[in-house]
Parts: C-alpha cells; structure tokens; sequence
C-alpha cells in the first residue's frame, strides 16, 4: 500500500481506527496534534470522517488529517459540561430507534436528539421498536405527536420479520446512524436487515428492566442492499451542546412553521403577547408534550449557555 491514502473511518475505539478505502480495511492511530486539535472533544476522530493517513517510520498507519464534516451529532459529553462526544460524522440520515417500555425510552431524551439533528443538518426520522410489546394506544399517541412534529414513524418487531423490509428500504443507498438508549434492539435490527452483518445484541437487564450494552465501540457496516448503517453504543442521557437559547425553537420544526405568526419577531414563545406558538398549542395544534420539552431544554440548559 501506498505511503498515504485517503480513506473513511468505520469503527473507532478511541485508541485504534479502521479506516476503509476501496474495500480494504486498514488499522490506523490518530497522530497526537489532532488530539490538541480537538480538546474540547472526547474523541476527535469519528466513525464517518473522511480522513488521510499515512506511513510513520515504524510502517504503521496514523491518521494524519480530517477533511471537513458535512454534518454530524453530537451530544455533551457525560459528566462533562465543557466537552463534547460526537457520535457520527457525514450521515445521510439518523434513525432514532426507541421504545415506549421494555425499556421506556424517555421523552426528553427524543427530543434532545431530534434538536441536535436538526440543528447539526441531520435529517432524523424515528422507529417505535419491539412493537409487538407497545400497547396500541400509547403508540398511537406517540405518532400523532412526532408525525404532527413532521417526521417520518415507523413500526418494527425485528425477531418476527415486523416491519423489517420498510426499514430495509429506508435505509438502502444511504449512510444512516442507527441510535437510541440500550435494549431498544438498535443490533437486533441491524442484523434482522442484513442477516450477514456480525453485530452482537443482548437481553434486557430483568433486574432494573434496562438494556445492556451490547456494542461497545461505534462501527459502519456495509449493507448488502447498498449503503451503510452505523451501530453506536446505547446512548443513556443527551445534553445539548452550543444551541443558543433564542435559536432552539428553531430546531422543533411545528414551531418553526408557526413562529412567523408571533406578533415580536424575537418572540421566546414562552410569555409574550400575541404568540402564535402559544396559541397553536392552546388549540391542539402543536403537541402539549413537545412544547413542554421545549421549556425543560430551555430551562435546564441555561447554564451551560455562557
């Protein structure tokens, strides 16, 4: 191979990356300046990035430089105010995969994640897993919500084949993040989509009916059908990182088409006379619980605001 080569990065462990170019698959360090380079990051090197790497003297690998991201999420960074953890970088799509119990997935932490995609350029579109185990009406209820929001729902029991094939065709052609809490079936699904595919999966946790983390390092697999999906480790908490207070209802798009409405046009939508926002959500029109998450994030990340 040559002395340098420009490749994608398909699974990053934080000490070693596989980087993939023209189907072959090379291990590789990252060189010590990215890691300056990239302080405020937990792991400045991403699966997705598009890198360059090149042959140190001992006849190993190092990623030398990273070609500018299109896009990617990114979330802060647990336990850490000031840092942040990008999950995946130059995605076509995220599939935000959830369960309503079994385990419950948190409507919060939806949200965080849908804000973040939609502040970073990722269209998201969102799977309600093991459906077979949802009750009707709670999935209902949770569709009506996300798909008045504008986003696409799907449905999928991935064991008995539920649903399967509409993912399948989703995802063809397209580098898709595959993400959600643990035990919501994220590799189960994966590997019911393309059956060759070697990704572990795991049982719920019976003790606090939580999922086990059952991929350890985030990873793309290529997909028969063409394109990609990447499996990411269970996500537990999502903080938002550099979204200003006055630019996050920008990032809930039913209030992004109703804001024109408002009477001032630096309307927070929380108080202020003549908001068509409010009014949306007093007349049903804008989902209560969306809105009402919408005063959480704004309320609770004040302090991160600086």
């Amino acid at each position: 191979m040559e002395k340098r080569f420009t490749g994608t990065v398909v699974r990053a462990t934080g000490s070693w990356y596989e980087v993939r170019r023209d189907g072959e698959t090379v291990r590789c360090r990252m060189r010590g300046r990215l890691r300056l380079q990239g302080r405020r990051s937990t792991n400045p090197v991403v699966v997705g990035d598009e890198v360059a790497c090149e042959a140190d003297d001992g006849g190993d690998y190092v990623i030398a430089d990273i070609a500018p991201r299109r896009n990617y999420v990114i979330r802060r960074a647990s336990n850490l105010s000031k840092e942040s953890h990008i999950i995946a970088a130059n995605v076509d799509r995220a599939l935000l995969v959830v369960t309503l119990r079994a385990p419950e997935t948190a409507t919060e932490f939806v949200d965080r994640f849908l804000v973040t995609c939609e502040a970073y350029k990722v269209p998201a579109a969102i799977l309600l897993s093991k459906i077979d185990l949802q009750d009707p009406e709670a999935v209902a209820a949770f569709r009506a919500v996300y798909e008045g929001a504008g986003y696409r729902v799907l449905e999928a029991a991935a064991p008995q084949g539920v649903g399967v094939e509409e993912v399948r065709e989703l995802l063809a052609g397209c580098t898709t993040l595959v993400a959600g809490n643990s035990g919501v079936g994220k590799s189960t699904l994966v590997r019911a989509i393309d059956p060759s595919l070697d990704i572990r999966t795991g049982e719920i946790s019976e003790s606090h009916r939580k999922g086990r983390h059952t991929t350890t390092f985030s990873a793309m697999y290529p997909l028969a059908g063409g394109g990609a999906v990447i499996d990411t480790p269970g996500i537990k908490g999502f903080g938002l990182l550099d979204i200003d207070g006055a630019e996050l209802w920008h990032y809930f798009p039913e209030m992004m088409r109703t804001a024109p409405g408002c009477r001032f046009y630096n309307c927070t939508h929380t108080h202020e006379p003549g908001c068509a926002v409010v009014e949306a959500v007093r007349r049903g029109e804008i989902a209560p619980a969306r809105y009402e998450s919408y005063l959480k994030i704004l309320d609770e990340d004040e302090k991160y605001r600086k």
